[in-house]
């Protein structure tokens, strides 16, 4: 059992399975803001993306490979910047994965409302989501290597699927290259002088977020510490390919316009396209029930078990009290456990029923590049200070983190210019209630209890 309570027992098969599982969701409901950024060259944009995302991946790989306590940001950045910016990055990273599961609970209620034609009122599918917020609650208190399972079955069930689908798709007798013209076309508005399509692929960067949830499992795992850099790569390396593939043979089923009508325009583009396009009615059942309710929960399932250890980790460090380290009898954080259920339930109440899809989307790509952005300052310092602590070769070495900077950097700025003013409301909120934490924190409990972090070279007060 690790230190404060958590049972070391994953292997990095399951590590890896639990970052895939929280990345691989974006493919049955969220194809149609996809393709609205980014067009039949949505496929491009995602292999494009992937080539940017895999420097961060590097990095985040040589820094779990050093810190053997949860807390992924809140730990790099503490070592690398301060107490204050540790907080600050977790809390943006935080913003992304809390934003989850009530988005994901309300996608799969969303689903059913569509596909079985119950014409659910809002009122009642919030009911519902409630009542979905408390199985996957309860399955979280359960012993961490059941939750894995469970995700891992629905994250391979979704895979065959979507990868099933996607041959159909290309071998259905539609399929056309003529549809990909225009490739690089978005159905946002260029800003500041910058393509549309361009912004369009800063914002996939969400479906590749999920990566850095395995620096939180850390304490869990009983495999060397710098293999978790295997379970990074491998994780965006899987989403990636299948994303790629997935959409290159979406984009040649129909033209843009015929793909985004009116009825696909808030989600499920491909399963629409399967039955208005093509004339199917069975297997697009069986596509969203395996990529909507099997796939969305696994991703839930992923940022349920990161969001928790993040906030044991902040009471592990002295951020939050103690009390957010107390584990029940399958070794589970109890408190982070009861206070992501209650967030998820506020959330879902101040759900807006026709926008949510979308501004939870950007607001998740801008926090995240953010958080991007501040831990790769911090891994580029804790090198130049500490070049003996890693235990895993970075390829290209400063140069990787240097790159890697500049991409966080980029994409925040592009997702910036995607933002609508919900996102930015939503955005200002959550941040103002970051603040009123990190106020108690200065003025109350940093007072009493100073943060604490294990380092290569010991414990250090910071």
């Amino acid at each position: 059992m690790a230190a404060g309570g958590l049972k070391k027992s994953l292997n990095l098969v399951y590590v890896y399975i639990a970052a895939t599982g929280a990345i691989f969701t974006y493919v049955a409901y969220w194809d149609s803001v996809f393709y609205k950024y980014t067009g039949a060259g949505t496929f491009l944009a995602f292999a494009l993306m992937a080539i940017c995302i895999l420097p961060i991946g590097f990095v985040y790989g040589e820094l779990s490979s050093i810190f053997k306590q949860n807390g992924g940001e809140l730990i790099y950045n503490t070592v690398g910047l301060n107490k204050h910016l540790g907080f600050f990055s977790s809390w943006l990273i935080m913003a992304a994965w809390i934003s989850v599961p009530p988005a994901v609970v309300m996608g799969i209620m969303t689903w059913i409302n569509y596909q079985f034609h119950v014409h659910m009122s809002f009122q009642t599918i919030i009911i519902f989501g409630l009542l979905l917020l408390l199985i996957y609650f309860f399955l979280s208190l359960q012993d961490v290597k059941v939750l894995i399972k469970a995700q891992g079955i629905m994250l391979f069930v979704n895979i065959a699927t979507t990868l099933i689908t996607s041959f159909m798709l290309l071998f259905s007798g539609h399929w056309s290259f003529s549809n990909f013209t225009p490739l690089l076309h978005s159905g946002l508005a260029s800003t500041a002088g910058i393509p549309a399509w361009i912004i369009g692929m800063a914002l996939l960067i969400t479906p590749f977020f999920g990566f850095e949830t395995v620096p939180e499992l850390v304490e869990e795992g009983d495999f060397p510490i710098k293999n978790t850099s295997k379970a990074i790569r491998g994780s965006i390396l899987t989403c990636a390919a299948i994303y790629v593939f997935y959409f290159f043979c979406i984009a040649g089923l129909g033209t843009s316009s015929q793909l985004l009508t009116a009825h696909s325009a808030n989600g499920f583009l491909t399963i629409v396209a399967m039955q208005d396009l093509l004339g199917w009615r069975v297997w697009p059942l069986i596509f969203g029930f395996c990529s909507v309710l099997l796939g969305m929960g696994a991703s839930l399932l992923g940022f349920w078990m990161a969001v928790v250890r993040l906030l044991y980790a902040m009471g592990e460090q002295n951020y939050l009290p103690k009390a957010f380290m107390k584990v029940n009898k399958h070794q589970q954080p109890i408190l982070p456990n009861v206070f992501l259920l209650v967030i998820s339930v506020i959330f879902i109440f101040l759900q807006n029923a026709s926008t949510f899809m979308e501004s939870f989307f950007n607001l998740m790509a801008f926090s995240c590049a953010c958080a991007y952005a501040l831990t790769m300052i911090s891994a580029i310092r804790i090198h130049a200070a500490h070049p003996d602590w890693a235990t895993y070769k970075l390829p290209g070495g400063q140069a990787t983190r240097i790159i890697a900077l500049v991409v966080a950097l980029l994409v925040a700025f592009f997702t910036a210019l995607g933002q609508g003013i919900n996102s930015w409301l939503s955005f200002a909120v959550y941040v103002g209630v970051g603040v009123a934490l990190w106020l108690w924190m200065v003025l109350r409990r940093w007072k009493h209890s100073k943060v604490e972090v294990n380092t290569p070279d010991g414990p250090q007060e910071l």
